[in-house]
């Protein structure tokens, strides 16, 4: 597969425009990585605002597209919706495949500086740079109008890579996200393999480190939504922890609590709507 161009995997027609899985060479990571595209009929005739969603552990590509029920209101506000895998696939590193919430399905959108992560783990990179370029240039996203949410570790991924990247992304937003890995189980395993032990350097991909570390970042705010029932909230999650560093921060955070919901895709596809709308609204789609 030459470098740079994209091999179409498949594609539907959804909603009036166009759901499309890619596999590409990236020149990032140095591996063959898949990622989908929502096209909205409005690209047709003019670049569109572009909302990038991250899934959480486990999941690839296609997770989101199937689950989430969000083509329906991406297409009526005219967003085009990106989704990568969550990891390097074949890095044919030793032990990437033996814990599925460490290494394969779980790249935790950060750069590793941590051999042998360090040459193929670079999620940050990849999704900032390289499939960045890719969905506003190649593809009919405007780069000028550009957001980015997600779940779980998506959602970490998410609130760190809007705040490391306030130049790319305009508007930001969380399902039930691992707001301070520094604090859990999930993000100590994740940030002390690919980051190495000082846990200093952690702050640099910790969402409520580097909320309280700035001064109101998005102005015209952040949406995190988080069911009450999900079983990994008390020992994994932290809203609370992001909601007193936003509070620091001056940083206007609706965090929205929803009785009886838990950390699955049925609690997304119910408020995914409130979500493409947030993000159209501040993208002025």
């Amino acid at each position: 597969m030459a470098l740079g161009l994209l091999e179409l995997v498949s594609e539907h027609r959804c909603f009036g425009g166009w759901q499309r899985f890619y596999r590409h060479a990236s020149t990032v990571i140095g591996l063959p990585m898949r990622f989908s595209v929502f096209i909205p009929a409005q690209a047709e005739e003019q670049r569109v605002p572009v909302l990038f969603f991250l899934a959480g552990l486990t999941c690839n590509e296609e997770t989101f597209m199937v689950k989430a029920n969000a083509q329906r209101f991406a297409a009526e506000h005219g967003l085009m919706l990106v989704a990568p895998d969550t990891s390097p696939r074949g890095a044919d590193i030793a032990g990437e495949g033996d814990s599925w919430d460490f290494g394969t399905g779980a790249g935790f959108y950060l750069d590793a500086t941590q051999a042998p992560w360090s040459a193929r783990y670079r999620m940050e990179s990849y999704i900032t740079d390289e499939l960045f370029r890719i969905s506003t240039g190649t593809l009919p996203g405007d780069a000028r109008r550009a957001g980015i949410f997600g779940h779980s570790m998506g959602g970490h991924g998410a609130l760190v890579l809007a705040q490391r990247h306030r130049d790319t992304f305009r508007s930001v937003s969380a399902f039930a996200p691992i707001a301070a890995p520094s604090l859990c189980p999930w993000g100590k395993k994740a940030l002390g393999g690919y980051l190495g032990p000082d846990q200093e350097g952690w702050a640099a991909y910790d969402a409520s480190r580097l909320m309280a570390a700035s001064h109101c970042p998005f102005p015209d705010g952040i949406l995190v939504d988080q069911g009450l029932a999900d079983g990994f909230l008390a020992e994994q999650l932290y809203p609370e922890v992001f909601e007193a560093a936003c509070v620091q921060a001056q940083q206007p955070l609706t965090l929205r609590r929803h009785e009886g919901y838990d950390h699955g895709y049925y609690f997304i596809a119910s408020f995914i709507q409130d979500h493409i709308a947030f993000h159209a609204e501040r993208l002025k789609a």
